[in-house]
């Protein structure tokens, strides 16, 4: 789920990111511009490419898991929901969002992809969908200050082994 979008210094921050690798949804755009890319299919690529996306691999999100198994959460007696927000309560949980922390271009994003495939797209530009965003990414701010987090798999290392894992998986 998507959460409602925040601002800090005019760049729009939501709560959420894109978790990829191997064995991920076929519906998300890495995915199926990998599967479209080898058919010589084209890919839609929306708002001209003028995007950008917080691109999270999943053994990063893995790690932050495991790290957070031993940190238990502990409930803030003086918590006010107007004050606090919702990631903590007086109850004993805390929310936290798991990302990247760092948007990277479509363009670079499809660029990677296709270095790794090593094939081109056919790509279409489309304009923009009706209630999508310019620029997202998540804020780990929480993650960094409670258990260190930081992820370390760049988008040419992630893509470049789903791109293995897929071609092995589907034989391609």
């Amino acid at each position: 789920r998507k959460s409602k979008l925040r601002t800090r210094n005019g760049v729009q921050k939501t709560e959420n990111g894109s978790v990829y690798g191997p064995w991920g949804r076929p519906d998300m755009a890495y995915f199926s511009f990998t599967r479209s890319i080898l058919k010589g299919e084209p890919i839609k690529v929306f708002n001209h490419g003028k995007m950008e996306r917080d691109f999270t691999y999943i053994d990063d999100v893995i790690v932050a898991v495991v790290k957070l198994i031993d940190k238990p959460p502990s409930s803030n007696q003086n918590w006010v929901e107007e004050e606090d927000g919702l990631s903590t309560s007086f109850a004993p949980y805390k929310i936290y969002n798991i990302g990247n922390n760092q948007p990277v271009s479509l363009m670079k994003f499809i660029n990677v992809l296709e270095d790794k495939i090593g094939k081109q797209a056919q790509k279409v530009y489309l304009d923009m969908q009706p209630g999508d965003v310019l620029r997202t990414y998540a804020d780990v701010t929480d993650l960094q200050n409670d258990i260190g987090f930081a992820p370390n798999t760049s988008i040419e290392e992630g893509l470049g082994r789903f791109v293995v894992w897929y071609r092995e998986f589907y034989n391609v």
